[in-house]
């Protein structure tokens, strides 16, 4: 791309005038790392407009590995026999919980496979959502939930336990390619789910995976419809091959794609939340992810209680580094600091009142 296209491009993001999709895709395509860093630089300043120099913390808590799915993409597949599983009880979720709010954590993010134990049986989730309904009490914490698609009752049932986020990620939304990772479930249901959601007060999160097929065309579509249908989280994750999986011998490039789409994303919606995952490179991404305009780290979890990762299931875990204490000299080398719990509520706030305002009846999924 000529650098006079650039910086014109660059001019009206910074200007919050709305980028179009034909521009999206010229900057998807740059492949030069000095292009990248001009469009991070202003990815960081629109997040700055937003959010000045604050973080917020996710932590992880993936309590089940068991799933009734069988995506091509998926460690946790349902026919990967190799994988040693687990479901944690009662006690070491809501320990796991207390730690992470006691670390200082923002938002605890309870994820499971479509583990057949919950969702196969009348009263599957019953007691999950009394567990989240007694650490939202104790905690006041904020709370995500990932339990894949589940009926309107539940989801309900969930958010009047305390629930304030809902995150079911589409991976894609090229239906091609959907199909195909996504062996056996549908489409429409898996996004209706998220408007049912946003009727119901949740705020949600949508979820790309990268590298798995893609194309720059199916990137862009995806970052738009993400801005119609007024997702609050928007999150991009490179492919990690999994051994024992249809595309464990998958070809993966550098993760220069991923910077690029979370500049991007930033540049589209520069007042939504887009976190950088220590799932995919651990801490020694870290920097990198933030510098192209992420403000949310995910994926913190305590060392040695057991728990694993998603991508990589069990980087940076044991050995702490996805613990705070790790986080923060990253986070003030480059001049950042986390956000205190009321900042992270405040903006939580605030959006469901934007929410409420604009109205959730014009949500468009595409």
């Amino acid at each position: 791309m000529g650098n006079i296209i650039l910086e014109e491009i660059l001019e009206k993001a910074d200007q919050e005038m709305p980028i179009k999709r034909g521009e999206v895709l010229k900057l998807l395509k740059i492949t030069t790392m000095e292009d990248l860093q001009k469009i991070c630089l202003t990815a960081r300043k629109l997040r700055f407009r937003y959010f000045k120099n604050k973080l917020f913390l996710y932590g992880f808590v993936y309590f089940s590995t068991y799933c009734r799915n069988d995506c091509t993409f998926c460690l946790y597949r349902k026919s990967n026999s190799r994988i040693k599983r687990y479901r944690k009880n009662h006690e070491e979720i809501l320990s796991t919980a207390r730690a992470l709010v006691d670390s200082g954590v923002h938002l605890l993010d309870f994820t499971m496979g479509e583990d057949p134990l919950f969702h196969d049986r009348t009263q599957g989730f019953y007691g999950l959502i009394q567990l989240v309904k007694e650490i939202k009490r104790e905690t006041k914490t904020a709370i995500m939930i990932s339990p894949g698609v589940v009926s309107t009752e539940i989801l309900m049932n969930f958010r009047e336990a305390g629930t304030d986020w809902y995150a079911c990620y589409q991976e894609t939304h090229n239906r091609s390619l959907y199909n195909r990772l996504r062996i056996e479930q549908s489409y429409d249901e898996r996004m209706g789910q998220k408007v049912k959601a946003k009727e119901m007060g949740y705020l949600i999160e949508e979820g790309l995976l990268a590298g798995v097929g893609d194309t720059d065309e199916d990137i862009a579509d995806s970052i738009f419809i993400m801005k119609n249908m007024k997702a609050d989280q928007i999150r991009v994750m490179s492919f990690i091959p999994q051994a024992n999986t249809p595309l464990a011998n998958w070809k993966t490039n550098s993760h220069f794609r991923e910077l690029l789409i979370i500049a991007v994303m930033r540049l589209v919606m520069p007042d939504r939340l887009i976190p950088a995952s220590l799932d995919v490179d651990g801490i020694n991404g870290l920097e990198q992810r933030l510098n192209s305009g992420a403000n949310v780290i995910t994926s913190i979890i305590p060392p040695s209680l057991g728990f694993a990762g998603v991508s990589q299931s069990t980087l940076d875990i044991d050995d702490g580094n996805r613990s705070l204490e790790k986080i923060i000299p990253v986070l003030k080398n480059i001049q950042l600091e986390p956000a205190t719990r009321f900042e992270y509520q405040s903006w939580v706030e605030s959006r469901r009142s934007i929410l409420n305002a604009e109205g959730n009846g014009a949500i468009q999924c595409g």
